[in-house]
């Protein structure tokens, strides 16, 4: 996708990002403003950035004819440069082209006076970047307003014989399926774009698992694995069969799921005094329902949502478990279940606890190693032990007996 961005940007041509909800598309368009000079100089005042070479506006023409060399300036920030704009269904033309200031024809000036024009957000964005974020959410008719922006590279305020040539690129999003449901983009609009990009989710997992690091506030420490396991996870419920492939499932989805976890290792940490608060597989299955409103599911598999997204979860985590501790030795942990023991575990079970529960395990330290946890603290511990259990479980190692917010692990 990035070198078909570069492409656009050094060929000077407005673009269009299309894809699926939360591939980072507004992100992308944000960085675009770094590209800019940090500093460029405008006339003072002027509300469309004019340079003061060559000032558009009435206004400014006025000044420089009058002050010549002496013409005032100011120097303008490339973040004052970006402008942008949500689509909405009440968007205006006068939102983005402009209209007439009522205020400045009450200070006695004319309605044919360029100098009452109030300027939309475009015409204030020359010399710079404006962005429509979910441009097929704009009614056909303020689409329409774009047109000459687009291709003459000017603006058109009703009532008044005014062309400003501006120096504007125009970035866009849109989604694949508003298209077809919420509007689409009109066909002259979309001649004009100079390109179309297709954007997509993360293309491997250490990617997917980097994201999570860089987006998420974690209110307590979340083992590499667990992360893994929930970028496994989101990738599952992207290509499953059951979730409906044109509305996409957001890179939010795994965001919030590694938040969910996180807060429910302090959870416990504050309800048992647990000293520190590590994230454990007993977290994962509440990200279950606090998540399923983010993903659109087929119609035939109404009344199944929380089956197939806990079905995907133990797929998650089995995968996971294969990868990491599908060669090790886990021979220590089990000889624990050998005289019928069990062991219990649960949300509310503190990593002591747990580890008390167990007793000695031979070969801890390589499970944690395998796990690239390097830390000596019980959460630490008790992580890697849960993480082993329920890899035991899922491949059919051990059985566990659910009840409630407690599991019991056995032969």
């Amino acid at each position: 996708m990035l070198p078909h961005v570069e492409r656009a940007l050094l060929a000077g041509h407005d673009l269009v990002l299309l894809g699926e909800r939360g591939q980072g598309k507004t992100r992308l368009i944000r960085t675009i403003a770094g590209l800019l000079d940090e500093w460029t100089p405008v006339v003072a005042g002027c509300e469309i950035n004019d340079h003061p070479y060559a000032p558009v506006c009435v206004r400014c023409v006025r000044l420089k004819e009058e002050a010549g060399m002496d013409l005032p300036v100011w120097w303008r920030h490339r973040d004052e440069r970006y402008a942008e704009k949500l689509a909405t269904p009440d968007t205006s033309v006068g939102d983005l082209i402009g209209d007439v200031d009522p205020i400045k024809v009450a200070q006695g000036r004319t309605l044919g006076d360029p100098e009452t024009v109030h300027y939309g957000l475009v015409p204030r964005a020359n010399r710079g970047i404006f962005a429509v974020n979910e441009l097929p959410d704009l009614a056909e008719r303020i689409q329409v307003a774009l047109l000459n922006v687009l291709e003459e590279r000017d603006v058109q305020i009703r009532g008044y014989q005014l062309r400003l040539p501006l120096d504007v690129l125009l970035v866009a999003s849109a989604n694949p399926e508003d298209y077809t449901n919420r509007g689409r983009i009109i066909t002259p609009l979309k001649d004009r774009f100079g390109a179309e990009v297709r954007t997509h989710y993360p293309l491997d997992l250490d990617l997917e698992v980097d994201l999570i690091l860089q987006e998420a506030e974690l209110a307590a420490e979340v083992p590499r694995h667990l992360l893994e396991t929930l970028a496994r996870f989101t990738r599952f419920v992207r290509d499953s069969k059951a979730v409906d492939a044109r509305s996409g499932v957001s890179a939010r989805f795994a965001i919030a799921a590694a938040e969910t976890v996180a807060a429910g290792a302090m959870r416990r940490a504050a309800l048992t005094g647990e000293e520190t608060a590590v994230a454990r597989v007993a977290d994962l299955p509440a990200i279950v329902p606090s998540l399923m409103g983010k993903v659109e599911f087929e119609v035939s598999e109404e009344g199944r949502e929380q089956e197939v997204m806990e079905h995907l979860l133990r797929r998650a985590i089995a995968e996971t478990f294969r990868r990491t501790l599908g060669g090790a030795d886990l021979s220590g942990l089990l000889d624990r279940f050998d005289a019928g023991e069990t062991v219990d575990t649960g949300e509310l079970v503190t990593a002591g606890d747990l580890l008390t529960r167990l007793g000695p395990v031979r070969g801890l330290a390589k499970i944690m190693a395998a796990l690239d946890l390097a830390g000596d603290s019980p959460g630490q511990a008790a992580a890697a032990v849960e993480f082993a259990l329920e890899g035991l479980y899922l491949t059919r190692r051990l059985s566990k007996d659910v009840s409630g917010d407690e599991a019991t692990y056995r032969l």
